[in-house]
């Protein structure tokens, strides 16, 4: 951004021609919360026309068809004027906004604070309203449920009685809303301090079931004998683990047990989830329903479906190579399986469950290091003999059969990477040829 068109630059320019103008929403909100805003919006008395003559010789951009702003060197400015009445602005614009925290203006130069429906307030209580009318917000705009779910992760707080009712109310309006939408607000949601608030409000207002119904069915569900939580809290403990700078793999923490619902039986009278992580398919279904990209969805399932995988001190060399071609067949790099784990078990609650200390990941990273050396012989392509040479060794013609046997030969490998030349390999095909 040239100097000539930062924040003051535009502000003063208003000023100057008569017109007011004031930073508004959240970034007053991120201001009196001593955080950096992201970015700034601005409203002023001007009208669209007025503010593309006032910035004819900026760069200016006009976006939005039923509610035009302008963009002005990315900076967006709206115009508060409503058919030329602008007896009551900016209480008139501010009004409208969705929560009473984002309702707020700042005057630049005064530092006065415009704050008609008590926002400030609201926010010292870490309380989110909804501004007005609640009903009237959220017709408005379904989203705003699932956005007020966020602020309040946001801000660690609660909803107010009345927004929570409203919401509870008109949960239904949710279902028409476009995916890509809910979407959005999740992946917003991801980038916070816990987003695990997030998806307990929305529990809390009756929208998880419309979002993640998978997720929502484990929240009275049993931990089992070997967790001192249910499996909904151990999932939020879990995805609250993981590192907001990774906001798929902290949604596969949120996600990765909700496969113990399908898995719960009971044996020998304890409760067991056996083979809970290859339970995937309502997770699936629900990301794609969200219209999460097949990528995200193939990493995400990934992690559910390795997260079991046992990496312990006593792990043997040829048990980490099977892990590592495993994580290879998934397409997983070994760092976020292991930031899987170390959350997995930071999320257990029951007695005597700890996280691992720095000495015990150290261990398993090194477990890891010392078998990275050989990683060519993990990968099936690295096989030191070709379809051909076991075609022409074996007889067998080419199709199904030549992947089988090209598997049989890489676990082989895994099992001893010595075997990974090509007289080897020659003579386990003729073996297996024997044995047909």
């Amino acid at each position: 951004m040239k100097s000539e068109k930062t924040l003051p630059f535009i502000l003063d320019r208003f000023k100057e021609n008569g017109f007011q103008a004031y930073i508004v929403g959240g970034a007053v909100r991120d201001m009196l919360l001593q955080k950096t805003p992201d970015d700034f919006d601005i409203l002023t008395n001007a009208s669209i026309k007025e503010i593309q003559t006032l910035f004819s010789d900026q760069k200016v951009k006009t976006v939005g068809k039923t509610f035009p702003v302008c963009l002005v060197d990315g900076i967006e400015i709206s115009s508060g004027r409503t058919a030329f009445d602008i007896s009551d602005f900016p209480e008139s614009d501010l009004a409208k906004r969705d929560f009473t925290i984002n309702a707020m203006a700042c005057d630049s130069i005064t530092k006065k604070v415009i704050d008609p429906f008590n926002g400030r307030k609201d926010l010292e209580n870490t309380i989110i309203r909804f501004t007005r009318d609640p009903e009237k917000r959220i017709h408005e705009d379904p989203v705003r449920m699932i956005r007020a779910c966020r602020f309040v992760a946001m801000i660690d707080g609660a909803l107010s009685l009345s927004s929570l009712a409203v919401i509870l109310e008109n949960k239904d309006l949710l279902d028409p809303v476009a995916r890509e939408r809910i979407h959005h607000e999740i992946m917003k949601a991801l980038g916070l301090k816990r987003p695990s608030l997030f998806f307990k409000a929305l529990k809390k207002t009756g929208l998880l079931v419309k979002i993640f119904p998978s997720l929502d069915r484990c929240h009275d569900l049993d931990g089992g004998p070997h967790h001192g939580e249910t499996v909904f809290e151990h999932n939020m403990l879990v995805g609250d683990a993981l590192s907001p700078r990774f906001p798929v793999l902290r949604l596969a923490g949120f996600l990765h047990d909700a496969g113990k619902f399908d898995a719960a039986k009971i044996k020998n009278g304890k409760l067991t989830f056996a083979g809970h992580e290859n339970h995937t398919r309502a997770v699936v279904h629900d990301l794609t329903t969200l219209r999460f990209s097949v990528k995200d969805i193939t990493y995400i399932t990934s992690l559910i479906k390795t997260h079991m995988r046992p990496l312990v001190k006593q792990t043997t060399p040829k048990a980490t190579r099977r892990l590592l071609a495993m994580l290879d067949k998934y397409g997983l790099d070994y760092r976020d399986f292991m930031r899987m784990r170390i959350a997995d078990k930071k999320g257990n609650l029951a007695e005597g469950k700890t996280p691992y200390t720095l000495s015990a990941i150290r261990v398993r990273l090194k477990k890891i290091f010392d078998e990275l050396s050989g990683q060519e012989s993990l990968q099936m392509n690295h096989l030191e003999i070709t379809g051909n040479d076991i075609i022409r060794l074996t007889g067998v013609a080419p199709g199904p059969e030549i992947g089988k046997i090209k598997l049989l030969l890489f676990e082989k490998i895994v099992d001893d990477p010595e075997l990974n030349n090509y007289n080897e390999l020659k003579q386990l095909c003729l073996s297996l040829k024997i044995k047909k």
